[in-house]
This record gives C-alpha cells, structure tokens and sequence, in this order.
C-alpha cells in the first residue's frame, strides 16, 4: 500500500499518508451495480442486463493523467493489471479486491513476460531476471544477465530458462542462478517461445522447429518442423502441444512418449499468423491479421467458424464463446451452430484479458476503470 500512496503522490495528490491510503481504497474500492450511477460503469448495467450478463464487480484503479492500462493477466485467482509506466496493479478476481499496487519498473523499460511459480511472479526487466512475491508485489530478487534475452523467461521447480538473442536456451539452476548447460537448434534458429515443467522443456524457433529436451540436462528428446517461424508461444495443454505458424497453419502436436511426438493436425487460416492461439476444453481461438478470429475444433482440427471483426477469446460458457472485436463490441457466439447471438456496445473498453479457465468477462478502459462481467445462470 505504501508504493501505491507513491504512485498517487506522483500524480500531485496530498502527501499525508493515511489521507493517501484513504484516496487510494475509495479509488480501488469494487462496486456493485446497486449503489452507482449509470454514467460511472464501464459497460452500463441495461447493455450486460441486455446480454444476458452479470456485473459481478467494477474498481477504478487510481491511474495517473499521462498514463494508460496496458495489459491484463489473469494467472491463477488473481488478475494483474500493468500500466504504461509499468505500474502492476493485482486484483482479487472474484471481488475485484485490490490485493496490491507496486511500480516494478521505471517506465520505457521492457518487462518481458509475467509468470508464476511457488508464489512468485517471474519476469525479465531491463536486463536483469526479477523475482516479484506474488502477495505484496515487491521485488525479492533481481539478477542481472551478461546477455539479451529473446522472449519470456519459464521456470519449473528446479532451473530457469532463458532464451538469448544469440540463439542460446540458457538453463540456470532456480537456487542460486548458475548457469548449468545451454541448448541450441541444430540449425542455430533464435528460441522465439520456451514452456517448461518437471518433465520437458519445449521451445519453438523462428525457423519453424519445435523441440523438446529434457529439463535438466541438454539431451533433445524429439522435433517437430513447421512450414514456417513458430508465431508467439508455443503452449502445453496435458499431452497436447499447440502453435501458430507463420506458414498461417494452427498445429497440435500429441505427444505419444517421452521421445515421440505425432502431428494430430493442423489447420490453415487466411490471414498472417503473429500471436498464439487461446486453448479451452473443446475449442482453439486463433487471432490472423486480415482475417479475425477463427475457432477450431481442438479434438477435429477443423474450423468451426470465422469473425473478421473478431480480435481475441474473452471467455467461454458451454457451449458459448465471448469475444472482443476491433470495433469494441463483445460478441457472443455459439460454437455449435456458428451463429452470432449478439454483438455488445463497449465502446469504452480498451483492454480485456483472454480467460482460458472459467467463464468470467475481464474488461478495462485506459483510465484504469476494471470490470468482471458473468454470463448470468
């Protein structure tokens, strides 16, 4: 709490402390829709009452005037909200309760990637490896790299990897950060993506392979070859591993054993491939530029349907899908007849989070207005 009195102090608020703490929960405090005036609400309560949905909460984070929300993270029950000026809000999402706000960086540095691992979120800023507790948002540990790093770092329970722009997967051992082996594509391709746990590390390149190795010493263990450099991350969903390529293919890879791995399909979209799919239960969300957003069917591969407008998953509910669009509605599609039930006035909405797990609707604007919407039972 003392950073976020900082940050509102920045902003040319009162200096006294218990008046800035005051500021800050009145600021932070969550909402119902039963004791706020309609103009206050980021989607007002007639348009979710419209789409059949729920305002379980809405927090006005306190967002200084020449900044703006950039991203939304949901990881495990809470949902991380970073600024421009790298300002990292956590919320309780259930109750939209402010659990935190820290500054993690100075703003114009890079903070690349947020992860969690045994209470720790996991990022790399500036050229240093940061270690943030999860519960009061201060640093514990910050190790500074003698290399760039290529995109975000991973951690299992014994080692850190990180991939460095001279096409090196560093492996560091998780307690005390050293260095223990490197692997590298036998064809020397950059790491673009890593994911790891206690059985495997896997990592795409901007070659288009994808290989596996085991996780503690640098032995591969199989390799898949795309038509084209694999596009954002690839994600492990059980014994599924699925990837956009830039040869504008979604892929799932099963893996059979620890050395096997059997292409189960892929399935081309029309349009540029540049960011990862979004993987639920049933359904893949691929995002292509020129092209929208597309579902397919993850046991099939085949292509359930298309939205041009469409931009990414914002949850899903059975058998429904909610999605943002670029021209800041949220639509709600049925992904077993393809149809459009609805698009969703949200013209003040800016940012959502996709949500993988649950079917809670996670929205904001640039002011640091933050809202949960359900779709109502």
């Amino acid at each position: 709490m003392k950073k976020s009195a900082a940050h509102l102090k920045s902003a040319g608020l009162p200096s006294c402390n218990w008046v800035m703490t005051l500021l800050f929960c009145i600021a932070a405090a969550p909402h119902t829709t039963d004791a706020v005036d309609d103009s206050w609400w980021l989607v007002s309560p007639e348009l979710v009452e419209h789409g059949q949905l729920k305002m379980l909460w809405q927090t006005k984070l306190p967002i200084r005037d020449n900044e703006a929300v950039r991203e939304l993270h949901i990881i495990g029950d809470r949902l991380y909200v970073l600024s421009d000026h790298n300002y990292i809000f956590c919320l309780d999402r259930r109750k939209g309760a402010v659990v935190f706000g820290e500054s993690v960086a100075p703003a114009g540095f890079a903070v690349l990637g947020l992860s969690a691992y045994g209470g720790e979120l996991v990022t790399v800023i500036g050229n240093s490896l940061v270690r943030i507790d999860m519960e009061s948002g201060r640093q514990r540990e910050a190790v500074g790299l003698d290399f760039a790093v290529a995109c975000a770092p991973v951690r299992n329970r014994g080692y850190f990897y990180l991939s460095g722009v001279d096409r090196r997967l560093r492996v560091m051992r998780a307690d005390d950060k050293v260095q223990v082996f490197q692997i590298a594509a036998e064809n020397n391709s950059l790491i673009t993506s890593v994911v790891a746990d206690e059985g495997v590390v896997i990592f795409g390149t901007a070659a288009g392979n994808v290989i596996a190795a085991a996780p503690d010493r640098p032995k591969k263990l199989w390799q898949f070859d795309a038509g084209g450099a694999v596009a954002g991350s690839v994600i492990k969903d059980g014994a599924s591993v699925f990837f956009a390529g830039a040869d504008t293919n979604v892929y799932r890879l099963d893996i059979i054993d620890p050395v096997t791995v059997r292409l189960a399909w892929k399935c081309q979209v029309d349009g540029i491939l540049d960011r990862s799919p979004a993987i639920t239960g049933a359904v893949v969300y691929q995002y292509a530029v020129g092209d929208g957003l597309t579902a397919i069917d993850r046991q099939s591969g085949k292509r359930l349907w298309s939205l041009p407008e469409g931009v990414h998953l914002l949850a899903e509910a059975g058998a429904k899908a909610y999605i943002a669009t670029k021209n800041r509605t949220l639509a709600a599609i049925d992904n077993t007849t393809a149809k459009v039930q609805y698009h969703l006035n949200c013209a003040a909405v800016s940012k959502g989070a996709t949500n993988t797990t649950d079917s809670r609707i996670y929205i904001a604007d640039d002011r640091g207005r933050v809202a949960c919407l359900e779709p109502a039972r």
